[in-house]
């Protein structure tokens, strides 16, 4: 019978839906075929000369099933009519005939010998690919970093750091508290995608002040391609009038204001019954407590903090503001390990003392001093234990560099908060750029002098408001802008102004009545088009030389690739002003940051600017207490903005508000903990883990990868330019979907910087979900685990069959527990020749690859139809050798593992012993998953995941 002869009542099955299960012939006319698909009730029509599909026929020997569930072994079978008739025996040893078309067709080949012998053969392209894969996907699980290397941010070390230090342990609870712009929401982020990535969280709830809930939304969703869904009122409502019984059951990442748990007992009773693996909390300083009197706010996310495994607490306030604020946010924490502020009290006594200790050690003399002071040497003996003191000393005596560092690691290690609480400040992480102000006086408005002393505050900050519809042309703040702009063509410029209307009528005056190069920026457009906005303000060649924002501008972007930042207005709360200052003020900013402030004379700006500037300095530095200073001095500076004052009352607002900045900027630096700061970030740890991302992100390999898998699923990609692609899905594309690839495409770069500039590209990494999305549905299926091919290889005979088959070394345990990362080698290779030679060193993978030639589907069919015994005999020689290699495979995996979770538990039991910030839990966790570690390894198997024929050629 021909391989293309299709007889009614065959059993086929299709090479590209191999889902469907087995299909019978039910109709041979006009060259076309029709198959039902019984399994998934579905109907196929196929052209004869082109059908994807292959003969299924059972060998002799082979176990199959019957359409009833009877299971039987073949032992003969005859052909009739184009069409077999199977004669075997049943479990019960009973005689059976079961004619193909009684065959189930609920079955699937996706084992490489099964899909082999029925006929499914893939492209050698395919083939390699999957290999690559395997390599690629171990090398991923191998790396220190994994888990941190996906997000859009700056490789910056003192992220990083806290970043592993937190992302490593079982349910962190910790205080992520930096100063304001060294990015304690990038260090959540990349904590929790850690976590989520490696299977340690998998729900996970946000819970923020109401004017940051968006903000949180697009720094998650462009940071880290994390879909959070916000859950407010008007949406539970909405879910449960559809029939939803717990809102926060509908998504696995929920993110919600703080004030709508905190006011709906309904609400928190839903989310304390859902099961959540982390919590994250921002601006945790607004959770006020006092032993007497907890507020209801502190009380509610108590309440979480108890029920919920995983909690990260963000604040910028510093613990010197109030030491009992600072206990408040610990005592969430580890209510059991800060149960008394009293002794916490005395505890934070004895931090200055060891933070003396450690100033000596790394002092420019300190290897000597501690060989020479017996009173430097006692207090490590107290400190560190005799045993650890004397064998530290010692080192150092004997020259050991690396001692001294040793002893500074061991007294953070075991004394402070250093271990919950990580402070970085700008004193300690460099890279900041110099701020410069420039001011302009500019003439007033005559409309402005003739305002009624009752007009709104607005009318006076926002001078547009009260120049009514035609203030583009009173207004000498225009003016001026386009002036300035016209003297700095070349170069590009951040306007930040409050309100979306005054941006967008001021950004389309001076594009289309000045002819300047703008973009408009704000929150009445929509994401894409401010994606848009930014890109054209971000692009290096056709660019906007302006971008005019609303305040939103001042939330969750960076465009510190400018250098100039326009303050059309001056907003009241300092903080909005930092945070404006701080998109161009940025570590990477490779020149002093402009700032440039219009302002009229007798204003409100001009109050503000002196008040900023003269009496908090919040232009030149960043002022860390700005909103309690104008919380103190805010009456004071309306009435000067509203009612005007004399020079002596404004210079007594100045002098009162500069004395308080002063004595509370001096109260940080008299109570900085910088023993604190240090264990934040050991730089050489540090720089050793941004070194590993950079390593593990080489852009060549993954671009090289990612044209490999668009090519073979289908995936049209478009150079665009030198640093990003243009993806679009196509007709031709293998699956329905592609892994996070829209319906409309995107644009992509695999350039780190070329990311953060362009917030319009997807940053493709290794853990984009479009990589990680395309490995799992490679690995995850039977894509590409069978290929034939044929090759002229002098030294062997024209006939010789090659088999060569890839193992991977199976251990089904729970993602969280990573155990890949233990595992030797990625695959096992081996080849074997049909005379029984193993030849796997001789013929590698890279001489097949190089010189195998294609083979024809249907003649590789008929190949494999007719050399079956053959290869079957082949095949046992393979498995045969590959298994005595499973052991030596365990016991490397098990070396290893044991020794790394071993030094680990060691160090962390020793830990706990002298720092009871490390919590039992955590202990009885690691050594539990150890053990559930070495349990699943010892139990691992060789397993076959794909097979290569190859015929050598005359």
């Amino acid at each position: 019978m021909a391989a293309t002869e299709f007889i009614t009542g065959q059993r086929w099955i299709s090479n590209t839906e191999a889902e469907l299960g087995l299909g019978i012939v039910v109709e041979n006319l006009n060259r076309r075929v029709t198959m039902q698909f019984p399994a998934a009730d579905e109907e196929r029509t196929y052209a004869i000369d082109n059908a994807p599909v292959s003969r299924v026929e059972y060998p002799i020997g082979e176990q199959a099933r019957t359409k009833d569930g009877v299971s039987f072994e073949i032992k003969d079978r005859h052909e009739q009519n184009g069409c077999l008739i199977y004669f075997g025996v049943d479990q019960d040893d009973n005689e059976v005939i079961v004619p193909e078309v009684e065959l189930d067709s609920a079955v699937q080949f996706s084992r490489p010998q099964d899909r082999l012998f029925a006929g499914q053969i893939d492209k050698s392209s395919r083939y390699r690919l999957r290999l690559d894969t395997l390599q690629h996907h171990h090398r991923q699980q191998q790396s220190p970093t994994y888990g941190l290397a996906g997000g859009r941010v700056q490789l910056l070390p003192h992220q990083y750091y806290i970043a592993h230090e937190v992302a490593n342990r079982f349910a962190p609870r910790v205080l992520l508290a930096d100063e304001v712009g060294l990015g304690k929401t990038i260090e959540a982020g990349l904590i929790l995608h850690h976590q989520l990535i490696t299977g340690r969280a998998k729900r996970v709830l946000i819970a923020v002040p109401d004017s940051l809930i968006y903000q949180w939304l697009i720094e998650m969703m462009r940071r880290f391609n994390l879909q959070f869904s916000i859950m407010d009122e008007l949406r539970c409502t909405a879910m449960e009038l559809s029939g939803t019984d717990n809102p926060f059951e509908s998504a696995q990442l929920i993110l919600c204001g703080q004030n709508f748990i905190n006011d709906n007992a309904s609400r928190m009773e839903q989310i304390l019954a859902c099961d959540w693996d982390m919590l994250i909390v921002d601006e945790a300083h607004h959770l006020v407590w006092s032993e007497e009197a907890p507020s209801t706010l502190y009380q509610t996310f108590e309440a979480l903090a108890q029920q919920i495994p995983s909690l990260l607490l963000l604040t910028a306030t510093p613990e010197q503001l109030g030491l009992e604020s600072h206990f408040a946010r610990l005592r969430l924490l580890d209510p059991d390990r800060y149960s008394s502020l009293e002794q916490f009290r005395e505890e934070q006594s004895h931090y200055a003392e060891v933070n003396q200790l450690v100033q000596q050690l790394i002092a420019s003399d300190g290897i000597k001093a501690l060989q020479q002071s017996t009173d430097l040497q006692q207090q490590l003996n107290d400190y560190l234990g005799t045993t650890t003191a004397a064998d530290l000393i010692a080192q150092v005596n004997q020259g050991d560099n690396e001692a001294l560092a040793s002893c500074v690691n061991h007294l953070l290690d075991r004394h402070g908060t250093g271990r919950v609480l990580f402070r970085n400040t700008r004193d300690a992480v460099k890279g900041f750029p110099t701020r410069i102000l420039n001011p302009y006086l500019l003439e007033k408005p005559p409309l402005l002098e003739e305002l009624p002393e009752d007009a709104p505050l607005s009318h006076l900050l926002h001078p547009e408001k009260a120049l009514g519809e035609d203030w583009l042309e009173q207004d000498s703040r225009v003016a001026w802008l386009t002036e300035w702009l016209k003297q700095h063509r070349l170069e590009k410029a951040l306007l930040i102004c409050a309100n979306a209307d005054t941006a967008q009528q001021l950004e389309e005056y001076l594009r289309l009545r000045q002819g300047v190069r703008s973009a408009v920026f704000h929150e009445k457009m929509t994401l894409i088009n401010r994606d848009r906005a930014a890109a054209y303000f971000a692009d290096d060649e056709d660019y906007a030389q302006l971008l005019v924002c609303s305040e939103i501008g001042s939330e969750g972007r960076n465009f510190q690739f400018a250098q100039h930042l326009i303050m059309f207005d001056l907003p009241l709360n300092p903080d909005l002003l930092e945070q404006r200052i701080g998109r161009l003020d940025r570590i990477g900013q490779q020149h002093d940051v402009q700032i440039h402030v219009p302002f009229y004379s007798d204003s409100a700006q001009a109050v503000l600017l002196r008040w900023f500037d003269e009496g908090i300095n919040a232009f030149r530095h960043t002022c860390p207490a700005g909103q309690q200073l104008f919380e103190q001095f805010s009456e004071s500076l309306e009435m000067l903005i509203r009612d005007g004052a004399d020079e002596a009352t404004f210079q007594t607002l100045i002098n009162d508000s500069r004395a308080a900045a002063d004595a509370i900027q001096q109260e940080l630096q008299d109570g900085r903990d910088r023993l604190l700061e240090m264990s934040s970030c050991r730089y050489p740890d540090a720089d050793h883990y941004v070194a590993s991302v950079a390593e593990y992100e080489d852009q060549a390999d993954l671009k090289a990868y990612m044209e490999f898998v668009f090519d073979q699923f289908g995936v049209d990609m478009q150079e665009n330019g030198e640093h990003s692609v243009i993806l679009q899905p196509t007709d031709q594309m293998i699956q329905h979907r592609f892994p996070a690839l829209a319906d409309e495409g995107c644009s992509a770069t695999y350039s780190r910087e070329e990311a953060l500039s362009r917030e319009d590209l997807q940053f493709l990494s290794w853990e984009h979900p479009m990589v990680t999305g395309a490995m799992e549905m490679i690995t995850g299926s039977e894509f590409g685990n069978v290929a034939v091919t044929t090759l002229k290889l002098p030294p062997l005979q024209p006939g010789t069959l090659l088999v060569e088959a890839i193992f991977v070394l199976y251990c089904a345990a729970p993602r969280h527990l990573n155990v890949q990362r233990y595992q030797p080698q990625a695959t096992v290779r081996v080849l074997f020749d049909s005379n029984g030679n193993d030849l796997s060193a001789i013929v590698t993978d890279a001489h097949l690859n190089k010189l195998g030639e294609r083979v024809k589907r249907r003649v590789a069919q008929n190949l494999i139809r007719h050399a079956r015994a053959e290869i079957t005999q082949v095949l046992e020689n393979v498995e045969r050798t590959a298994a005595k290699q499973q052991q030596s495979l365990i016991d490397s995996a098990v070396a290893k593992a044991t020794a790394e979770l071993d030094d680990e538990l060691e160090r962390l039991e020793a830990l706990r012993a002298v720092n009871p910030s490390i919590r039992e839990e955590e202990v009885m966790q690691l050594s539990t998953a150890r053990d559930d570690i070495l349990s699943h390894l010892q139990g691992a198997k060789l397993r076959m995941d794909a097979i290569r024929v190859a015929v050598i050629d005359k």
